[in-house]
């Protein structure tokens, strides 16, 4: 075999590896019944779920548990997930800030069941006023 023929297998070999490595790391988008279901089935990869912050009828956000004068790292909150389950979540990594926190539209929680607990490791947001189109009034 040529010494060409070998560097060519190698770097093939290389990418196969690579490929297969980061796709036992993918996560799956999923709810609160089907994250549970599969930590249950013993699969402890991490999952994202999409949801909403509730809310009360000023539009408030409710249900978010941080003190940071106690404890900067933990926050607890619920959250509601795309077939309207509420959950708990809890998480030691809170967002950097809680006001576009409590603005955004809809949250992504990366994480995993832990003893009957949903623990977030990410918190992603999709806040509205990224998206918002500026209209200026001319007269």
């Amino acid at each position: 075999m040529k010494i060409s023929h070998i560097i060519v297998l190698v770097i093939i070999a290389v990418g196969i590896g690579i490929f297969v490595s980061s796709s036992e790391n993918a996560s799956q988008y999923v709810d609160f019944d089907k994250a549970l279901s599969i930590a249950k089935d013993g699969d402890d990869n991490k999952i994202h779920v999409v949801g909403e912050l509730p809310r009360d009828t000023s539009g408030e956000v409710t249900g978010i548990e941080y003190n940071p004068m106690a404890d900067a790292n933990f926050m607890a909150f619920q959250l509601i997930d795309e077939t309207g389950k509420k959950q708990r979540v809890i998480t030691s990594s809170p967002p950097p800030s809680m006001t576009d926190f409590k603005r955004s539209e809809k949250v992504v929680v990366i994480g995993r069941y832990e003893k009957e607990q949903f623990v977030v490791s990410d918190i992603l947001l999709k806040c509205p006023s990224k998206y918002e189109e500026n209209t200026v009034a001319v007269k």
